[in-house]
Order: structure tokens, then C-alpha cells, then sequence
């Protein structure tokens, strides 16, 4: 769905009386449904939140300012004809939520605001959500306390102990100063051959975010398996190691990086090396495996 999709606000300023004026645009209007078909939208609120993968959390927590634990207080709908872009089976809701826990961002008040997608029940009604624990994932708006702008439309999800302590571990580790950087891209692939028949090593440099320095090498060696690992240093090291599945460099890795060598990338060498890198570069993407989600991705 195109990111500079917009939600309306009058119909929140109208039911919740929350809001300062009719005429004013919230920043509540910037989200922007995550939702594309029917079925999707089903699959992604449905699912108990237990069931949400490392990816689905890592993407809500990278892309959220503000991750609170609250209870429901009160729901408001919106109208369909204020609710641009909804999927069919879905109600477009004003929440108010009480805060229990702040689990990263900064102080905000007792009571926030957001908006949110929900399914409707079998009957077509909006489900009772009224004193439900929710973990939200959000960004602040700019001169509006108590407002909040929910990473995506969905991003309000059913707590329990276990969706915490797995969100409370990713989020240790994205504000750790060691959190591996985002990646943009693969930026340059280099494969050194050995003097050995079978023997020599494929480099692959990343751009990240930050710009701090993120590079894969993959060793091979006659008679022995290949190996792999990754460097979050200056140094290109043949004791790198893999990262380990569900952990956030293995997450930046498995989830953004592109399934082939891109025609941007530099590749030096002749066509015999350039094979090798590419096929080097499968090992590495195969190794990684699939960056299972159940959900849509959060849209940066």
C-alpha cells in the first residue's frame, strides 16, 4: 500500500472528544494501514500474539519511538467513509489506553491515544477490547501529549508475559551500543582465490544506515566444508562467525538483504570468480534461512 496513504481525524475529534478542534489535522491521520487484501488482514490480527515470529517483533519494536503495556479503557469507531483505505472485515477504532509499563521511548502520560485496525467478529461487531492488556509499538506526535501514532496499523498487539519478554529482550539489544546497523544495501563483493585448487574466499561489504562497517566472508578450503560468518568491525575476519537464528543480527541479515548479488554492487574478478561469489553469496543466504513473518512488514 503507498506509505503517503492518510487517515482522517474528524471522526476521532467527534466520537472521543479528545482531540482539540474539528478543523485541526492530528498527526493520529498520518498512520497508515499495513493491510492489502482481506485474508491478510485475517491472518495478521487473529493470530494469538505467542505466535508472532522474531522478525514481526524485531520490525515493530526497530520501527516504534514508544513501546508501552496498557489496558484499554474505552474504543470509539470510526465511520467507514472516515476510515480511507480500510480492508473489508476490519473497524478503524480511537483507543485510550491506561499505561501500566513504559518499555522504551520517552515519559509519556497516564492515558495515551492512537489509532488502530481490528477485525470484526463473525457478526460483523467490533470485538470488546475494553480492559484488554495491549503492547503498542508507536512514535510520539510533536505537540500533542498523550497522542500516539502506531507504527503501523496493527501495531497494537495482545499482551502476555511471553510477547514481553521476548519484545523487552529485542528491545536490550536495538538500544545496546553494539546493535548491528541497519542494511541498505549490498555494496561491493570481492572473491580473493588461494593458491590451492578449490581454495579462496568471497568478501562481501555492506551499506548500512550509520555507515559503520558491516562485512560477510566465506571460506572455502579443499577437502573441508564451507564457512561463513560476519564482522560488525573494519576487519574482514576469517574466525567470523554466523550470527545465530532469532537474534537482531541475524534478523538484519535474513530480512534485508537481497536474495541476489544486484547489478549495483561491485563484483571484481573474472567470470570463473564472479561465479564463485554468487554462488558463495547463496551459501550465505541459504545458511541464513527464511525471514518467516506473519504479519506485513513495517513500512520505514
Amino acid at each position: 500500500m503507498n506509505r503517503s496513504a492518510t487517515w482522517t481525524t474528524a471522526a476521532a475529534i467527534a466520537l472521543a472528544s479528545l482531540l482539540v478542534t474539528a478543523a485541526s489535522t492530528s498527526a493520529l491521520a498520518q498512520q497508515t494501514p499495513i493491510r492489502s487484501t482481506a485474508t491478510t488482514a485475517t491472518k495478521v490480527v487473529t493470530n494469538a500474539s505467542d505466535n508472532l515470529t522474531y522478525a514481526d517483533l524485531a520490525g515493530l519494536a526497530d520501527a516504534a519511538e514508544v513501546v508501552v503495556r496498557g489496558q484499554v479503557r474505552k474504543v470509539s469507531r470510526l465511520k467507514p467513509e472516515q476510515a480511507p483505505g480500510l480492508v473489508p472485515g476490519m473497524a478503524r477504532v480511537l483507543v485510550e489506553t491506561r499505561t501500566t509499563a513504559l518499555l522504551a521511548g520517552p515519559a509519556i502520560g497516564e492515558t495515551v491515544r492512537y489509532l488502530a485496525d481490528v477485525p470484526l467478529d463473525a457478526k460483523g461487531k467490533l470485538p470488546k477490547l475494553a480492559k484488554m492488556q495491549v503492547l503498542i509499538f508507536a512514535r510520539t506526535v510533536a505537540g500533542r501529549p498523550g497522542e500516539l501514532r502506531l507504527v503501523d496499523g496493527g501495531a497494537q498487539i495482545l499482551w502476555s508475559t511471553g510477547v514481553e519478554a521476548r519484545t523487552r529482550n529485542i528491545l536490550t539489544d536495538l538500544l545496546s551500543p553494539d546493535a548491528p546497523p541497519r542494511i541498505k544495501a549490498l555494496r561491493e563483493v570481492l572473491f580473493v582465490p588461494g593458491n590451492l585448487a578449490g581454495e579462496g574466499e568471497t568478501q562481501l561489504f555492506l551499506q548500512t544506515e550509520t555507515a559503520a562497517p558491516v562485512s560477510l566472508s566465506v571460506v572455502r578450503r579443499p577437502g573441508m566444508a564451507r564457512t561463513w560468518g560476519v564482522s560488525l568491525s573494519e576487519i574482514v575476519d576469517q574466525a567470523a562467525r554466523p550470527p545465530e537464528r532469532d537474534t537482531l543480527t541475524w534478523y538484519r541479515l535474513a530480512c534485508f538483504l537481497p536474495r541476489t548479488i544486484p547489478s549495483s554492487a561491485g563484483l571484481s574478478g573474472n567470470a570463473e570468480e564472479h561465479a564463485a561469489a554468487e554462488e558463495d553469496y547463496a551459501f550465505v543466504l541459504a545458511e541464513l534461512g527464511e525471514c518467516t513473518r506473519t504479519r506485513p512488514a513495517v513500512l520505514r
